[in-house]
């Protein structure tokens, strides 16, 4: 595959408005981008009750990390992976097959989520991509930008009612406890696949719990943030197949060592023009 010419082939649409569809972009490795606008919206878990009683135990719902709801400006426009890097895409930048060796087997390998890779392997995957790439850099998200588009314009707790969550994702309810090809739930209103379910998605911001606490009293900036400057936790977002709802949903946090390796993990990536 001739990466080294890799040529940007854009498709023209309407702007990225929440009810909208957003422009979109492909590259040469068939990774589509969805160009999402600058702006302000509101970050976190507005009812901490809500998220408690979607808990199968509420008195144990450790989420306290999610609030307060706050604020967040992003200042320029987010070219995000409209999928989850695929194990196609993986195999064709970085020449080897991580996670379990039966999801490398049978007609659907190309187009499963790729999993089983450290943070620091999807960095690594990022700047190989970059490299081959004469028109753009590319990143994980950042969190912030992350739950902007997983949002997709919504304030609840999910951007789609709970009777309709195994239409637009692959969680334990429905995915038979195996990750399934990627863009095969309905989109949600950026025209993003999988936000919520299939793979876990890593994100570029270190973790600390009291983040959102410090950005909502103006302790940390809540214009393009970019995580704590220190900690040894990097964030996973969005839950996978294997989980069970309650994980499922924008404003759920965890994290992890940039190390660490699972096989409902993956991620997806953000897109940045290259200047001059």
């Amino acid at each position: 595959m001739p990466l080294a010419r890799l040529l940007l082939l854009f498709v023209v649409g309407l702007p990225a408005l929440v009810h909208a569809a957003p422009e979109v972009f492909e590259n040469a490795l068939g990774m589509r981008f969805s160009v999402l606008p600058a702006a302000t919206f509101q970050m976190g878990t507005a009812d901490l009750d809500d998220a408690r009683f979607d808990h199968p135990e509420p008195d144990k719902a450790d989420i306290s990390d999610e609030s307060p709801a706050h604020r967040v400006t992003l200042s320029a426009e987010t070219r995000m992976g409209q999928t989850e890097v695929t194990q196609a895409q993986w195999l064709a930048v970085m020449q080897n097959r991580p996670g379990p060796a039966e999801h490398w087997q049978g007609d659907t390998w190309r187009d499963l989520p790729v999993v089983g890779v450290s943070w620091t392997m999807a960095q690594r995957f990022a700047e190989e991509l970059s490299a081959i790439d004469p028109e753009h850099d590319y990143r994980l998200p950042t969190e912030a930008e992350w739950e902007y588009a997983a949002r997709a314009g919504s304030t609840d707790l999910r951007p789609v009612p709970l009777q309709t969550l195994e239409s637009h994702a692959w969680y334990i309810h429905n995915s038979g406890d195996v990750p399934h090809p990627v863009a095969t739930r309905q989109p949600n209103a950026f025209g993003l696949y999988d936000m919520l379910g299939n793979a876990w998605e890593w994100v570029g911001d270190r973790y600390a719990r009291d983040s959102y606490r410090r950005r909502a009293q103006g302790e940390e900036t809540a214009v393009d943030p970019a995580g704590p400057a220190k900690g040894e936790l990097r964030i996973r977002r969005g839950g996978s197949y294997h989980c069970p709802q309650h994980l499922v949903r924008p404003g759920y946090r965890t994290a992890d060592p940039p190390g660490k390796r699972y096989s409902v993990l993956g991620f997806r990536v953000v897109a940045v023009p290259q200047s001059g």
